[in-house]
């Protein structure tokens, strides 16, 4: 499995026999060379969207109709992307699982807010939410955009992630410190990957404080398009 980061909150993962991409965020990334695009999508075989914010929609279409990829979400944004020209994939519920080749991806719930469109024209796009995805004997937990929430306990339970992808920037989700308190008190992984950080000043900038209060616990703070292999 290859876990590769392009920026944000975007994701490629290479896992099984698919190549999934995760809130992938092209036009207007400041951390995601141009000259990288072409490579960051090239390839996949699905898309999987946790929410509407234009971090996370803005090249969804685009990229879909480039690769042929599908795109899956919940419900009312998995609509409103394919009414805009994405590959139909699954619009489906927090709770539900599609499979997707030799991987499952199932919609948990996330803290945060969703909306597309401009500031003047936000339109809802249904509940904010994460992914579970199952392969290669794996678990990962894609947090989406969050603050800390009660749901972690039984997601945590329920799944038991032994992968973490978090979102620990603060100023919209939850920070570093946030996020080592969830993983602590709700998850027991064996690795964890923060993201959401660093794109923009306002956010937090380095991982040190998730790294000291995970002692035991493999945090690697991921280099763009580098492959991070589990």
């Amino acid at each position: 499995m290859n876990i590769i980061w392009l920026g944000h909150g975007s994701f490629r993962i290479e896992i099984g026999d698919q190549i999934l991409l995760i809130d992938p965020w092209l036009t207007g990334n400041p951390m995601l060379p141009e000259d990288q695009h072409k490579a960051a999508i090239q390839d996949a075989t699905h898309i999987l969207v946790t929410h509407g914010h234009f971090d996370h929609t803005a090249d969804i279409v685009e990229i879909s109709k480039q690769t042929g990829a599908p795109v899956s979400a919940v419900f009312e944004l998995g609509n409103l992307l394919f009414a805009k020209g994405a590959i139909q994939g699954h619009a489906y519920g927090r709770g539900g699982t599609i499979s997707l080749g030799d991987v499952t991806a199932t919609l948990v719930p996330a803290s945060h807010s969703s909306s597309i469109g401009d500031d003047e024209n936000p339109r809802y796009s249904g509940q904010e939410c994460g992914f579970i995805l199952r392969g290669e004997d794996k678990v990962i937990y894609i947090s989406g955009d969050t603050d800390i929430m009660a749901d972690m306990q039984w997601i945590g339970d329920y799944h038991k992630p032994d992968i973490g992808i978090l979102s620990a920037g603060g100023y919209y989700t939850m920070d570093m410190a946030g996020a080592a308190y969830a993983a602590r008190h709700y998850f027991h992984f064996d690795t964890v990957i923060p993201c959401h950080y660093k794109t923009f000043p306002l956010l937090e900038q380095s991982a040190d404080v998730l790294k000291k209060e995970l002692p035991g616990v493999k945090v690697i703070e991921p280099d763009m398009m580098k492959a991070i292999t589990l």
